[in-house]
Parts: structure tokens; C-alpha cells; sequence
């Protein structure tokens, strides 16, 4: 197949896979709690939402510019990583839980993404998911998964 079917294959699947998402998280997900505060459904859909404008957006772009049939991104070795990459992360996410799991996935996307520099990757890497940690967890007292070993804070 050529590089045009394959991408739009591929933009169309992702928007009815974020159609989905967003349909779910607005038909099963309440916008807020029983207190009146914002309960799981408010990041649920503006994510979704967001999801679906951007890649319809996307499949519009692409759509319009006149490629070459055969132009398959030089990127798709880096989609491919980045892909196995988020597999990963689900798959760590209830074996060492959110946190941990996350400062995984940023330390490896970001070795393989922006090599040489180190100690920025690292802080990154730490400091990301930590301000993450403490706005789901502690603000907005939201469960992260806590693994096989939960951490003591």
C-alpha cells in the first residue's frame, strides 16, 4: 500500500479510537461528583474532546496536501519505539504502580528521543511525574495505581 492509504488508515483509526474514548468518558463518566466538585468525567472529556478535534483536524490536514503516494514517514521507527514504549507503561502500571511506572516511561522516551543531555532527561524524567504524582494524588485525591510493592507516601 502506499504511504497516503497507510496514513490515513492510520489518522482514521486513531480518530474513531478517540471517537470512542470521548463517547465513553461522556455517556459513563460523571462530569461532577455528588459533593458538586469535579468528579471523573471532567479530564476524561476534555481529553477526548480534545483527542477528536485534533485528529480531525489531522485527517483534514492530510487529506488536503497533495503527498506523494509512496511518502511513508522517516519517523515511523520513532513511532514504532514510542508505541512499544506505552505499551510498556501499561504494562507496568499495576507490577510498580503510577509513579514509578511513569518516571519508567519518561526516562526511556527520553533517552531515546533527546540523547546527550543527560541531566536535563533526568530531571525531567523525576521532576514530570513527581508534579503529576502530587497534583492527582494529593490535590485532586485521585487513586493512581499502587503496584505489587506500594510506595509509603
Amino acid at each position: 500500500m502506499g504511504g497516503r492509504v497507510l496514513r490515513a488508515g492510520f489518522l482514521l483509526a486513531l480518530l474513531f479510537a478517540a471517537s470512542w474514548y470521548a463517547w465513553t468518558a461522556f455517556t459513563e463518566l460523571n462530569y461532577l461528583s455528588s459533593a458538586g466538585r469535579l468528579g471523573p468525567g471532567f479530564f476524561p472529556r476534555f481529553i477526548g474532546a480534545s483527542l477528536v478535534a485534533l485528529l480531525a483536524y489531522s485527517v483534514f490536514v492530510d487529506l488536503r496536501h497533495a503527498l506523494p503516494d509512496s511518502a511513508i514517514s522517516p519517523y515511523w521507527r520513532t513511532a514504532a519505539v514510542l508505541a512499544l514504549l506505552c505499551a510498556v507503561f501499561v504494562g507496568l502500571l499495576d507490577l510498580i504502580g503510577g509513579l514509578l511506572s511513569m518516571v519508567a516511561f519518561m526516562a526511556g522516551s527520553l533517552w531515546f528521543l533527546n540523547r546527550g543531555r543527560t541531566l536535563q532527561s533526568a530531571l525531567v524524567a523525576i521532576l514530570l511525574p513527581l508534579a503529576m504524582y502530587v497534583v492527582f494524588s494529593v490535590w485532586l485525591k485521585a487513586t493512581l495505581p499502587r503496584g505489587l510493592l506500594p510506595l509509603p507516601f
